[in-house]
């Protein structure tokens, strides 16, 4: 359904519209976000943001469960905004729910991250996220040198450590999967 904005912009001479600033910040929209361009039957033009692991589709779920299969926990794989695939005792919690800006922020980065709760400060994952972490190991997705999203390795079990294996394992998947979206 869309949503009348009560905002009129002129196109350029050159074919541009300025989409005003309240909008791309309410939208989440940044200087350099691809942006896909549909047509509706009304003769609409709708811009949408564009997620190129939203065309991965079931795939994420694919590797999530082979994620998980293999070293037992929680595995989770995002795009930029939310979580795609969720496999594992955390899937009710963290399914399909918006990223919390912590995470998104630490992504931005695209370094690879593990955290233990003796040791650090846990990262809430999603958006109103009260998950008692016990250990994280966060890859984040890169393609074409873009961050796209990321491969999460989760626990709450007490005394978890993920260590150079896991991490390795992770980081595979995650290269695999940005090699399949290149832009």
């Amino acid at each position: 359904m869309m949503k009348a904005t009560g905002i009129v912009r002129r196109i350029d001479e050159l074919g541009r519209v300025v989409i005003p600033k309240e909008i791309r910040r309410t939208m989440h929209i940044h200087e350099g976000d691809p942006l896909e361009i549909f047509t509706d039957a009304g003769g609409g033009v709708i811009l949408k943001k564009y997620y190129p692991l939203g065309m991965f589709g079931g795939s994420a779920e694919t590797y999530a469960e082979a994620l998980q299969k293999m070293l037992g926990h929680t595995v989770v794989i995002t795009d930029k905004e939310q979580v795609l695939a969720c496999v594992g005792a955390l899937k009710k919690e963290l399914a399909e729910k918006p990223l919390h800006k912590e995470l998104y922020e630490l992504l931005s980065e695209r370094q690879t991250l593990t955290l233990h709760a003796r040791e650090q400060k846990m990262l809430p994952v999603v958006r109103e996220d009260g998950i008692p972490y016990t250990a994280q190991l966060i890859v984040p997705i890169l393609s074409s040198g873009e961050m796209v999203g990321a491969v999460l390795l989760l626990s709450k079990e007490p005394g978890v450590r993920f260590g150079e294996t896991e991490e390795k394992v992770c980081t595979t998947v995650a290269d695999c999967i940005g090699r399949q979206i290149e832009l």
